[in-house]
């Protein structure tokens, strides 16, 4: 699988995780110069605190494109430091 945001790979992987429709990329799979930590969470309730990430591709930024779990709850240990994307981020075979 393949995250693309402004024409270029963010992040690679044959090992994603599906949970709710989304991709899940193991978080050594992601190409770290087009990230940037944010202060951005959200909570789930079933998987924990949500940490996000702004995408900078070319110039252009894409602000909390991409988010995680650091720690998740028991029923997300699956997901746990795994990295998802929404914002117009085209996940692919």
């Amino acid at each position: 699988m393949k995250a693309i945001w402004n024409d270029k790979v963010v992040a690679e992987s044959e090992e994603t995780k599906v949970v709710e429709n989304n991709h899940y990329f193991p978080k050594g799979s992601i190409k770290d110069q087009y990230f940037k930590p944010s202060d951005h969470s959200t909570r789930c309730p079933w998987k924990g605190l949500a940490s996000y990430f702004t995408l900078e591709v070319d110039s252009k930024e894409n602000k909390n494109a991409a988010w995680y779990y650091p720690e998740t709850s028991h029923a997300a240990k699956p997901i746990e430091d795994y990295v998802a994307f929404w914002k117009g981020v085209q996940v692919t075979e």
